[in-house]
């Protein structure tokens, strides 16, 4: 049958972020990701040590700015690569690395606000946690909000706490869901990150992690495939056969699993990830994103199933 999934001007049956940006700013929009230079709370010892499991000492930026360099630098550096892609856009400069809160709110207008004030900025992203949202952030980020585009992108990464203990995340489901309301409540978009295939969890468990953030409505999510990066703990505990990454084929069909619980309206920023072809252990797979996004949409159009169409259920 003919594709009548009312967000997308394609063959997608998903809510793309390209989608949402374009029709949102009539233009292509990419992400300008940017290290600003911040620690975590589970790095630096105020709540753990060594960060979680899979992070690399980039803390998730392996794609941002060069930390040595300015801010304003890195924007320049990361938006000419991205021209390459695409030759005319506007940007979202995107906090990536570490925890982009955690930092009193004079630090962070330090940080955010000369990249604001570039030429074609439309927006911003900030990476953090929800356990590092004080209340003169807070009020900072509600300024921010009736001024911009703004996203605050939550990594959650899994509903239950033993997996959260296990990949040292250092906060609890609660914790999480105290944080989203704080910034709810104030009007603040929401991008709610979450892994697929975390050791210990079971398919099961992912869809489950997938309905419960589905209920929150949020604005956003990003579902991620874990990989292994090296030189981080994960690596260790692979190498030591402690669990195994998932097949192609298991994502995929995951994947589209929990695509049908979330609300159409909720946008997808992300169905999959990867580390650098230098550092990455594995799965190799993962290298082939637009393979892996091609093998979703065959699996969504075999089944003839879309996004939302279990939600509530």
């Amino acid at each position: 049958m003919d594709n009548w999934f009312k967000y997308s001007d394609d063959n997608k049956r998903y809510h793309t972020w390209n989608y949402h940006l374009h029709h949102k700013f009539g233009c292509k929009v990419f992400k300008v990701a940017l290290n600003a230079g911040f620690t975590c709370p589970n790095i630096d010892g105020s709540k753990g040590k060594g960060g979680c499991i899979y992070c690399s000492g980039s803390g998730s930026g392996d794609f941002a700015g060069d930390p040595t360099h300015s801010i304003i630098t890195q924007f320049e550096e990361v938006k000419m690569r991205m021209h390459k892609k695409w030759k005319e856009a506007k940007y979202i400069p995107y906090f990536q690395a570490h925890t982009n809160t955690y930092a009193p709110a004079g630090v962070l207008k330090e940080r955010f606000e000369p990249v604001l004030r570039q030429e074609n900025v439309v927006g911003l992203s900030i990476a953090t946690r929800a356990d590092c949202l004080e209340e003169d952030v807070l009020e900072y980020l509600s300024e921010l909000n009736e001024r911009t585009y703004l996203m605050v992108e939550l990594g959650l990464q899994s509903i239950f706490d033993k997996t959260g203990e296990l990949i040292n995340r250092c906060h609890t489901y609660n914790d999480f869901l105290n944080g989203y309301y704080k910034l709810k409540e104030r009007g603040i978009n929401v991008c709610v990150h979450l892994i697929d295939g975390l050791p210990g969890e079971n398919k099961d468990m992912m869809i489950e992690s997938a309905k419960e953030v589905s209920k929150l409505r949020p604005e956003c999510v990003k579902l991620h495939l874990l990989h292994v990066l090296k030189g981080t703990k994960l690596e260790e505990m692979y190498l030591k056969g402690e669990f195994e990454l998932m097949t192609m084929e298991d994502y995929v069909e995951t994947i589209v699993n929990q695509l049908e619980y979330f609300h159409e309206d909720t946008v997808i920023q992300r169905l999959t990830g990867d580390g650098g072809r230098e550092s990455l252990v594995g799965p190799m797979w993962s290298l082939k994103k637009f393979v892996v996004l091609n093998e979703i949409d065959k699996l969504m159009v075999k089944r003839d199933t879309y996004q939302g169409v279990k939600f509530g259920k």
